[in-house]
């Protein structure tokens, strides 16, 4: 076991929220945070509520005529000197991290490096935020520039509570933008942390406010304040329309990343090596809790039986323990009712005559740990439409390459796709064909700051890193010039 992380993640551990560059305890109860692969609290924080909201809002505003106002270059060196600290920090972050998600030590450390690209990345942005010149038709001369868009709300998920975090304050802060931010309240240590960590790199005071407390009741206030311009959301579907609508009297601008259900699809010319072992970093990161995880799996008639036998052999090998237990590649579920989901979602498959190939039951060790579960056959129907968010991948035949478009595309969302096949054409082909917002071909993995990041349908709008992540962040201020 890595104790060394685990303690350098304790003295990185802050049971307070942030409000105009002071820690901020509050006034009324807690909220207890526990280690999901043990169930012991490992700390609080405040409950806060209307009035702290409010607070934390107060100061963005005030703050944001200053920040915003100041060069690009000096916000990207305030992101450079950020990313540092982060740097310097990695191993408690990644060990605070593991410790109140439960992710592997060995993921969080990769974590803790991708959510420092992105402020690494939007650094850069800051200095590229170009205006255009155009001669009009009526013999004017029009400049346009990309102004901050005000005060920004940020509410961030416990799947990938570093990422996340740093994927909004990024290009937020290369903006101009100053925030209140809302992390989740499984996880918000991390958050915590690198708030703290922004405010050692010089961040001003009330440019970055954290709140913690009851969602609906902070989630109120933030969508309801005619002076947050902008709200940025990662989470649920049915969480992203109540927001949505919630934002629509002061027409915020709004940004969505929701769920997925998202297909992988193997060609009988794929090399299906690489198909089960990209299927394998895809899915089991995060013990599947992942929005982008391929939530079910279709494989061409000839070589279905072949692959899904394959997986299973490698999927029963994957070592299942505490974060900080060496080798362990799946963790603890962050709560009891995933457990009961991905139970449910056995239980279905089979109902449905669908085979249990590995797994399928809850683990020796108990508490939230699930088996890595492979199924074959059965009907994919319930994983078109709802997301497992555990270790479990039902493997489903095909026939036709129209026949698996349709069942890809036969679903209210759209985030991630993935498509294993050696023919260029057809990868091409199909890829352009499904209805999501990302397609990863030949590879699990698809995530990085320099590609953008949203899904289509019911799984949001809006792209999140890369060069068009900064453009929510932004309005375009036009000045069009008579001369002579």
């Amino acid at each position: 076991m890595s104790h060394s992380a685990r303690d350098a993640g304790l003295k990185l551990l802050r049971e307070h929220a942030f409000i105009d560059g002071k820690a901020v305890k509050g006034s009324g109860g807690t909220i207890a945070v526990d280690d999901p692969a043990t169930g012991e609290t490992i700390g609080t924080v405040p409950d806060l509520g209307k009035t702290e909201t409010e607070q934390a809002i107060a100061a963005a505003d005030r703050a944001f005529a200053d920040w915003s106002g100041r060069r690009p270059d000096e916000r990207a060196a305030f992101l450079r000197e950020w990313a540092r600290l982060i740097d310097d920090h990695a191993e408690g972050l990644a060990g605070l991290m593991a410790l109140e998600n439960g992710k592997p030590l060995d993921e969080a450390r990769g974590e803790v490096a991708y959510a420092n690209g992105f402020l690494k990345w939007f650094a850069g942005e800051a200095e590229r935020m170009l205006g255009e010149t155009q001669d009009s038709p009526l013999g004017h001369v029009i400049l346009t520039f990309r102004k901050a868009v005000g005060p920004c709300a940020l509410i961030t998920p416990w799947n990938f509570p570093a990422a996340m975090l740093t994927r909004k304050l990024g290009p937020a802060f290369a903006a101009g933008c100053t925030a209140v931010v809302k992390p989740a309240s499984q996880t918000p240590f991390t958050a915590i942390a690198l708030v703290e960590l922004a405010h050692q790199a010089g961040l001003p005071k009330g440019v970055l406010n954290l709140v913690t407390g009851d969602a609906a009741t902070i989630g109120g206030v933030l969508t309801a304040s005619p002076v947050i311009r902008k709200l940025s959301f990662t989470g649920s579907t049915p969480v992203g329309r109540i927001l949505a609508e919630q934002c629509a009297p002061t027409l915020k601008r709004v940004s969505m990343e929701l769920g997925g259900a998202a297909p992988l699809i193997v060609f009988a010319d794929a090399d299906i090596d690489q198909a089960v072992a990209e299927t394998i970093k895809g899915k089991f990161r995060n013990s599947g809790q992942t929005c982008v995880c391929p939530n079910r799996i279709y494989v061409e008639r000839s070589v279905a039986r072949d692959y899904a036998d394959r997986l299973a052999a490698e999927v029963s090998k994957l070592k299942v323990g505490n974060a900080f237990d060496d080798g362990v590649k799946v963790g603890p579920l962050i709560e009891d009712k995933g457990i009961d989901k991905v139970e449910d979602h056995v239980a279905k498959v089979k109902a449905a005559g669908g085979e249990i190939l590995t797994g399928g039951e809850r683990h020796d060790l108990g508490g939230r740990f699930f088996t890595p579960t492979v199924t074959f056959g059965g009907d994919d129907a319930l994983f078109r439409e709802e997301e497992t968010f555990g270790p479990l991948v039902p493997v489903f035949a095909f026939d036709t390459e129209d026949e698996v478009v349709g069942k890809a595309n036969d679903s209210d969302l759209g985030l991630a796709s993935y498509l294993f096949t050696r023919d260029l054409d057809r990868a091409i082909r199909i890829g352009r064909r499904i209805e999501a917002g990302m397609c990863g071909i030949n590879t699990g993995l698809m995530s990085t700051p320099v590609a953008p990041f949203g899904g289509v349908k019911q799984s949001g709008y809006g792209r999140e890193g890369s060069t068009h992540g900064i453009d929510d962040y932004l309005d375009i201020k036009t000045l069009t010039l008579k001369l002579g």
